[in-house]
């Protein structure tokens, strides 16, 4: 071990040091534990040889361990070797616990595969090669056992060859001394990259500053072959580590990873990082989490020394810090990307009578920090506690961990299968988030990824629509959330995520509407999708004798599994492929039994694919997805006061933005259908305090006993002589026909005037105009009915005079089972909106789909509609601005057909008086242009 930093000397030889943190990889039985003894031994750092088979590896620190002979967590060792300071991960190698073995690789600056000269590549090894791949990790490769009869080392360089590429080369005895024409070395290097070529052209060799850059840049893959139990090889592979790595430069600013919590026999709490940049002292505080570091230990097996200060490039374990969590980063450091590994079962806790299962879910929840691909669930509905699993071994080592931490004896249930979830075709979510005093929408469009790439999730949404912070709060609440899918409610993977749209508001957006629109946006994208249900799958090998060979693949295709043409050396055949795990992760025992013992099976998890039996598997799991409160798929909307949930099948035609994927013309460009109801079924019920509720705004609405004086809304005004039959002239006149089922359905629209290749539409918020003035209000308080007529009237006489299409729209949203209703009220179109619509989704659905080829005002006082309005294109008109425009209307009209009594009336509602109206009366019936 090295000096700590409290001694000035050795806080000088300490600066000079190079950390090489490296991981040793293999799988199980390779010899991986052995050869991290070796080179302790070699290094001086331990005097005698330990064996797992003896129960006395120095990195075998755990009793399980020792007694099971299995690496069951990663363990850290320090010595020195030529110019580096060694830090040695050691990894387990049980495909059970390969998620912890995972959670190393983002630390390593190089790793040292092992591979058992005895079995050759198994199925295992392809998985760690692939991670060290993904992970870009520089790879050194020792073959192990290579002092066992019948190794061949140049046919095992061929098949490391075949599987890892031309890159494995033999460093055979430190080739830098050796005669370089006998080993043809330079020669294997020279053909891995134009740059060692060129040299190797022009000087006959290939330096080892060359080697060094191509083996971080994993285009060379030293291979050293040797027997670790027999120290065979060991140190020419010390001597490469220690010579064809590159010196890694660290910035002077802080940054660390955490890849590892635990806890120490005292039940302290430790956070293993490694340091990306800068120093950490004791008693210093983190950045970014704002906790103090107690202490500093550098371990070594199971010992350790308290530093006071570490530096870039070395592993430590930290008291004091309680919120970190494997694969964060702190500082300058990046949060690590989601495991690739992850479990395959989820079996239930069964607990002993007298244990309370609170308790022991507060205890779970605490090894699941150390443990996180544990994942520990609470039940609600079934009163159970989950866990997710890797394999059977696991759960006998998580029976040990908590009876030998909480004294408890627990025991499993069976393990069913982690199922996950995709999509085929990529589809828009909408979620929306608007009760009251809030609001946020958000777009995002679902893209299938390829299988085993994970969610990613990005943005191409303009600033100009939706501030950058917003954006960054989208994407942070998509990737903290593991979704759920729609079928069975299992996790969603392998899908691209990107926001396209969104929308906020100054006053009323807090960071936790964006989060719930965001949640409610992948829900009903998922809802409209097509979803594809994934299982996991095994990849095998089976080793059995050749009359077996049969048998073996019949069971293969049972187990609706694939498999390539076996491959036969004299008595012993070999099947590789894959298959579903659900159905094969007993096949163990049946293998064993009918080869007679003589057969050796290895698996490994492949990843995910189509699941084999899907209709089974959602109808055995029962998820309802319009059910779970949890993960709503429907958004939440406002009118006047009051939100509403609508269902996700119709969030299209309440949201307030264009759809992003969606922006071409066609039918768009017409109003929307509305249906019209005929006879007497036109009237709506309303209590007149539910008008009140309904349709006026206020800072904050109280809510009011409700009255049982009943408010008759009549579809068309009887008082006045207006036809309410469904098949009126007036009806047919405005472009509306009616079907044989009785519901009228606007076919094309009405236009309006051209101002010069547009037309102007004017859209009329009713009952906020009639609450926002006085004379209409007023009336309301008496007689509803008859201040919407009244209104409709003003309205005929302005379009006659301004000659634009005005459409009137009073909300009806309230009555259960109102399909909605259109009409045509002389020269001006009055709409009653459909159960669950409002008047504002109504005109902002309209102004959307028409704002494009036409001139679109909006006359309403309502602030927040307004902000949508002028998002959506069109033009504002507070309900005062309609008055003056109503007002000037009369005040011009008066002024061309002067009132037999003389002089031009400045009031708005003198007009309506009786003898005003038989005037205007007998005005519309002298003048063509006063359409009636």
């Amino acid at each position: 071990m090295g000096n700590t930093s409290g001694d000035k000397n050795g806080k000088q030889d300490k600066n000079r040091r190079r950390y090489l943190c490296t991981g040793i990889l293999a799988h199980v039985d390779a010899g991986k534990t052995t050869l991290s003894e070796s080179m302790l031994y070699l290094s001086g750092s331990i005097r005698k040889l330990g064996r797992v088979d003896h129960r006395d590896a120095f990195l075998d620190t755990y009793e399980l361990e020792r007694e099971r002979g299995i690496t069951i967590f990663s363990k850290q060792a320090v010595f020195p070797w030529g110019e580096k300071e060694i830090i040695l991960l050691d990894t387990p190698g049980h495909v059970d616990f390969s998620a912890e073995m995972e959670r190393t690789l983002q630390v390593l600056d190089c790793a040292v595969l092992v591979v058992s000269a005895a079995d050759g590549i198994q199925g295992h090894t392809e998985t760690l090669w692939r991670l060290l791949k993904r992970y870009e990790i520089p790879t050194f490769i020792f073959v192990n056992k290579m002092d066992q009869e019948g190794t061949d080392r140049e046919a095992l360089l061929k098949e490391l060859r075949e599987k890892f590429g031309e890159g494995c080369v033999d460093f055979r005895d430190n080739f830098r001394t050796s005669d370089q024409g006998s080993g043809g070395v330079p020669e294997d290097l020279a053909v891995c990259d134009e740059e060692m070529l060129e040299e190797y052209l022009e000087t006959g060799n290939v330096s080892d500053d060359t080697i060094r850059k191509a083996v971080a840049v994993r285009k060379v893959f030293p291979c050293y072959f040797g027997s670790a139990l027999r120290v065979q090889g060991v140190e020419e592979l010390l001597d490469g580590l220690d010579i064809f790595t590159a010196k890694k430069e660290y910035p002077e600013e802080f940054g660390a990873k955490v890849y590892k919590i635990a806890r120490d026999d005292q039940g302290n709490r430790l956070t293993y990082i490694k340091l990306t940049g800068g120093t950490l002292k004791v008693k210093e505080v983190i950045p970014g989490i704002g906790e103090k570091v107690n202490q500093i230990r550098i371990y070594s097996g199971a010992k350790y020394e308290i530093a006071q200060e570490v530096q870039a490039g070395e592993v430590c374990a930290l008291t004091g810090p309680e919120q970190t969590y494997p694969g964060q980063g702190l500082g300058m450091e990046r949060e690590s990307e989601l495991p690739v590994l992850e479990p395959v079962l989820t079996c239930t806790v069964i607990l002993p009578d007298d244990c309370d299962v609170h308790t022991m879910l507060r205890n779970l929840k605490q090894l699941e920090e150390e443990i996180p691909e544990m994942h520990v669930v609470w039940n609600e509905r079934l009163g159970e506690i989950h866990v997710q699993i890797m394999g059977d071994v696991q759960t006998e080592i998580l029976q040990s961990l908590i009876k030998e931490r909480f004294h408890v004896l627990v025991m499993f249930g069976e393990g069913n299968i982690v199922y996950k979830e995709t999509i085929e075709e990529p589809v828009e979510g909408v979620g929306h988030f608007e009760p009251l005093r809030h609001y946020a929408e958000v777009h995002l469009r679902l893209e299938p990824g390829e299988r085993g790439s994970g969610m990613h999730f990005a943005s191409e949404c303009s600033e100009d629509v939706l501030d950058r912070n917003w954006q960054r709060l989208v994407l942070t609440h998509l990737e903290e959330k593991e979704h759920a899918g729609v079928l069975t409610g299992s996790p969603v993977t392998d899908m691209k995520i990107v926001l396209t749209s969104g929308r906020a508001h100054q006053k009323h957006t807090e960071g936790g509407d964006f989060r719930q629109a965001t949640y409610r946006a992948v829900r009903q994208g998922l809802k409209k999708a097509k979803s594809v249900l994934l299982e996991p799958y095994y990849e095998f090998r089976l080793e059995m004798p050749s009359e077996n060979v049969g048998r073996a693949m019949t069971d293969i295709q049972r187990m609706y599994g694939r498999f390539d043409p076996p491959e036969t050396d004299g008595t012993v055949s070999v099947l590789t492929g894959t298959a579903p795990v659900s159905t094969m992760r007993e096949y163990q025992k049946e293998f064993a039994g009918y080869t007679g013992g003589r057969g050796r099976m290895t698996c490994s998890l492949k990843g995910y694919d189509v699941c084999h039996n899907v209709e089974e598997v959602i109808a055995e799991c029962g998820y309802d997805s319009e059910a779970d409160v949890e993960n709503p798929t429907g958004s939440v909307f406002c009118a006047h006061g009051a939100g509403f949930v609508v269902p996700w099948y119709q969030v299209e035609d309440y949201m307030h933005m264009e759809s992003s994927l969606n922006t071409g013309g066609g039918e768009e460009d017409e109003l929307p259908d509305i249906p019209v109801v005929r006879g007497s079924g036109s009237r709506i019920e309303l209590t007149q305090e539910e008008l009140d509720a309904i349709y006026v705004r206020t800072p904050d609405p109280v809510k009011k006993e409700r009255s049982q004086r009943a408010v008759t809304v009549y579809g068309q005004d009887e008082k006045r002589g207006r036809s309410r039959s469904g098949n009126s002239p007036a009806a047919l006149d405005a472009g509306l026909s009616a079907p044989a089922n009785g519901n009228m359905r606007e076919q094309s629209g009405p236009r309006g005037k051209k101002k010069g290749n547009r037309e102007e539409y004017l859209l009329v918020d009713g009952y906020n105009i009639i609450f926002a003035w006085d004379e209409l209000r007023k009336l309301s308080e008496t007689n509803v009915a008859g201040a919407r007529g009244r209104l409709a009237d003003i309205l005929c006489n302005y379009q006659g005079w301004r000659q634009c299409t005005l459409i009137l729209v009073f909300d009806a949203y309230k009555v259960e089972g109102n399909p909605g209703e259109v009409m045509k009220y002389h020269n001006i179109y009055v709409v009653y909106t459909k159960e669950a619509e409002t008047a504002d989704q109504y005109i902002e659905k309209t102004v959307r789909k028409i704002a494009r080829t036409a001139d679109v005002t909006v006359a309403t006082s309502d602030g927040l509609e307004q902000v949508i309005i002028l998002g959506q294109g069109a033009r504002r008109m507070s309900a005062a601005g309609l008055r003056e425009e109503v007002e000037m209307a009369l005040r011009e009209m008066r002024e061309e057909y002067p009132s037999e009594k003389g002089g031009a009336r400045n009031y708005l509602f003198d007009y309506l008086k009786e003898e005003d109206a038989r005037e205007l009366e007998k005005m519309r019936l002298g003048k063509e242009k006063w359409t009636v």
